[in-house]
């Protein structure tokens, strides 16, 4: 525990943009609150380049945005804990333990905004061109390939409406299916295929990217056949966008909360859990929109539940 602050009123679990808004508003109602974060300020926004649809800020990258949220935050007087957290019990007295690799700390209320990962295909290529022309989220990155070629992975309901939404700044958008067949509702599919600026590789499978600073060429798969063939574009004239599904990062609270059809955990307007004094926000919740602005707005809805629930106690 740290010596500036023996017993918070409040741990937070994640600093990213939920994280650090729900310490905002923690710490203006005059709680005493500790972040503990195992990487850099900012969560996963962190690796974005750019990030332009924040309001207020046109353009941003996501390393500075998340530097900001946690000098907001410190302002006010919230403190930063860097370590991994381990275990979250809650203990017979109504308090939360959160063990680390370094520590553990106590609390009487607790919010956890420990976000969610995209699932990643694995070919070869993808962690190194994160950011630099693979992209997990069209809402976020899709404006950046204005009149580029895409190619869209996945076969599901959200491969399919994110190519659509692709189609808004693409040239062209190629969903690359691993299976001869969609999994998404027929309805959903015929109304992708219906649009001319989308085609479908069927049975294939994206096996490696490549490039200089950017991509420029991209190895395929044919599964039926298991030949491969290459296709070379100008480096940073395409994007590849991953859509396999999103995993919200429920692990430590998994016997304390209850969980939607997403993986997400299932809170109330307040962002309450069905455990008392436990709060979620941001991407780890079950939600439609995963993004900067809505995972803030859970923070500051949980930092004000988490200041009502210690008031009353």
């Amino acid at each position: 525990m740290t010596d500036t602050m023996d017993y918070p009123d409040v741990i937070i679990v994640g600093g990213g943009p939920a994280g650090y808004a729900a310490a905002v508003y923690a710490a203006r109602a005059s709680l005493r609150v500790l972040v503990v974060e195992q990487g850099m300020p900012g969560g996963q926004i962190a690796t974005t380049d750019e990030v332009e649809n924040y309001p207020a800020i046109a353009k941003i990258s996501g390393a500075e945005l998340g530097q900001r949220f946690q000098e907001h935050a410190e302002a006010l007087g919230a403190t930063t804990c860097y370590a991994m957290v381990t275990e979250i019990r809650r203990e017979d007295d109504g308090t939360f333990t959160v063990v680390t690799d370094q520590d553990e700390l106590k609390a009487p209320s607790l919010i956890v905004a420990t976000g969610a990962t995209p699932r990643t295909v694995g070919f070869e290529g993808e962690d190194t061109y994160r950011g630099r022309g693979v992209s997990y989220c069209a809402t976020c990155d899709g404006m950046f390939y204005r009149g580029k070629k895409v190619f869209v992975i996945g076969g599901g309901n959200a491969a399919c409406e994110e190519a659509m939404f692709l189609t808004n700044f693409a040239s062209e958008v190629v969903v690359v299916v691993r299976r001869d067949q969609f999994r998404a509702p027929k309805g959903v599919v015929d109304r992708m295929l219906a649009n001319p600026k989308i085609s479908v590789k069927y049975a294939t499978s994206v096996v490696k990217a490549e490039g200089g600073s950017l991509l420029g060429h991209v190895t395929f798969r044919n599964n039926a056949t298991g030949e491969t063939y290459e296709e070379d574009y100008p480096e940073g004239s395409f994007g590849i966008f991953v859509f396999a599904g999103t995993k919200p990062e429920t692990d430590l609270i998994a016997d304390l909360v209850d969980l939607g059809p997403d993986g997400g955990v299932l809170t109330d307007e307040n962002m309450a859990t069905k455990t008392p004094g436990l709060f979620c926000a941001g991407d780890v919740r079950t939600k439609a929109l995963r993004q900067v602005i809505t995972a803030a707005a859970d923070g500051a809805i949980a930092g004000n539940a988490a200041y009502q629930y210690v008031s009353a106690r």
